[in-house]
């Protein structure tokens, strides 16, 4: 596969009951609930197929009208600085371990291109397997497999599905915001 490769195959969803409605769809606790147990469902991450070049992907059916992925990281890639807009989410590590630098500050949602962050906004947390995390709409972050050696497996999901994903660059304490991605960018 590429460097870039994806996969467009439906994985199976774990069984498990019936996932309930939520006004507004699913909260962001609800959301990590779905990632933690498709994590740990061996038989749907053993179906990504991994690249040691590149991140792969298989699109999920989330709880309650939301979106959700399984993403394979090869040693060394990440996502570089974003967020996902209006979204609220959860990721959960399935195999290996990833680490979460975000910011602990709201940015404006938009009218900015070039923000110079406060002093101690800064966050980093490390996912082993079978541990998750939660966010709320606008949360700026990255994602990484730091390991030198080791493939890591993770499962997202979001509500509302993304609208867009905004990628930003950093300089030390100053964050430009660079290119908007929509959908059809990446499905």
């Amino acid at each position: 596969m590429s460097p870039s490769a994806q996969s467009t195959l439906s994985a199976p969803v774990p069984a498990h009951a019936p996932e309930p409605v939520t006004a507004g769809g699913p909260s962001a606790a609800e959301l990590l609930d779905f990632a933690l147990r498709t994590a740990a469902d061996p038989e749907v991450v053993s179906s990504l197929p991994l690249d040691p070049e590149g991140r792969t992907w298989i699109r999920l059916d989330g709880p309650s009208g939301s979106e959700a992925w399984l993403i394979g990281w090869p040693p060394g890639t990440g996502t570089g600085w974003h967020d996902h807009a209006e979204s609220r989410g959860a990721f959960a590590t399935a195999r290996g371990r990833l680490t979460e630098r975000s910011l602990a500050v709201r940015l404006p949602a938009e009218g900015w291109q070039s923000l110079e962050l406060a002093p101690g906004l800064d966050r980093s947390r490390s996912l082993a397997a079978g541990a998750g995390r939660a966010f709320g709409e606008h949360h700026v972050h990255e994602v990484l497999n730091e390991s030198t050696a080791e493939h890591a497996v993770s499962v997202h999901a979001y509500y509302p599905p993304l609208p867009l994903i905004r990628r930003y660059s950093r300089s030390g304490p100053v964050l430009n915001l660079e290119h908007v991605e929509r959908p059809a960018d990446w499905q």
